[in-house]
């Protein structure tokens, strides 16, 4: 009997991938698509949102700093250097793609999506 192989996520016009859950693999990178909020109370990974993770920010957003404090965030929930994150687009948006190269630990939302079978 042969194993199914996963369907591999393509580019999304050219913006990122198309990602059957929030987040997914591409190699040894994580592929996250984040909802952010900016001025929040405080720093935090939220609940799934769609085909998004929330990610909440204490930082305004102001040219972009919002997103450069998420990045500095998230690289210490992940445990891996803030240059290992890229933003793929959303820098000015709260509709963010995240690549997260070589992440040594796993939030626990991010963990179970990546656990849970796949949906026929």
């Amino acid at each position: 009997m042969k194993k199914a192989r996963a369907a591999k996520p393509k580019p999304a016009s050219g913006r990122g991938l198309d990602l059957p859950l929030f987040c997914g693999w591409d190699g040894e990178t994580l592929v996250v698509n984040i909802l952010g909020t900016p001025s929040a109370k405080q720093d935090a990974i939220g609940k799934v949102q769609g085909n998004q993770l929330r990610v909440s920010v204490t930082a305004a957003p102001v040219a972009g700093k919002a997103t450069d404090h998420m990045v500095r965030f998230l690289a210490k929930e992940f445990e891996t250097p803030a240059a290992d994150i890229t933003v793929v687009f959303g820098r000015y948006n709260v509709n963010k793609q995240l690549r997260i190269r070589a992440p040594r630990r796993l939030p626990p939302v991010v963990a179970n999506a990546l656990s849970e079978p796949k949906k026929a």
